[in-house]
């Protein structure tokens, strides 16, 4: 069995391959109000700055409770630096990486077998009241 945080890397991965990661505070929200139905996951990446940061933690509740009411899987990181990495495209550096997406395929293809074991992952958390599951990554 995979480990959740390489099943995270893998579709993070692949779904950059496709372009289909939205990385970003308010890119992420933008897409969650115009278009919910495409967001597939969600990554929260949490850092030691949160911790004082009133209107981040605002937006993670407000992206939390959208997740939950679309039924849109949704886990934790505590390396939003690993996680930049992984996501960052390799001319930018990643000022946001606290929030990532990932959107459906447009075209209704077959999801990726590792967002699969990432959405079951979740249910299982969920089943024991463990709503925002966290995930580490594993390193390079």
């Amino acid at each position: 069995m995979h480990s959740p945080g390489k099943s995270l890397k893998e579709a993070l991965l692949y779904a950059q391959s496709e372009d289909r990661l939205t990385v970003g505070v308010y890119e992420s929200a933008k897409i969650m109000t115009d278009d919910p139905d495409s967001v597939s996951f969600c990554v929260l990446a949490v850092d030691e700055d949160f911790e004082c940061d009133v209107a981040l933690q605002i937006h993670f509740t407000l992206i939390q409770s959208f997740c939950f009411d679309n039924d849109i899987s949704i886990v934790r990181v505590s390396d939003k630096q690993r996680l930049a990495e992984i996501v960052a495209d390799k001319s930018e550096q990643l000022e946001d990486a606290h929030c990532v997406l990932i959107t459906n395929p447009s075209d209704g293809s077959w999801e990726d077998p590792s967002l699969e074991k990432l959405h079951l992952f979740c249910e299982e958390s969920r089943r024991l009241n463990d709503w925002v599951p966290e995930i580490s990554l594993p390193a390079r």
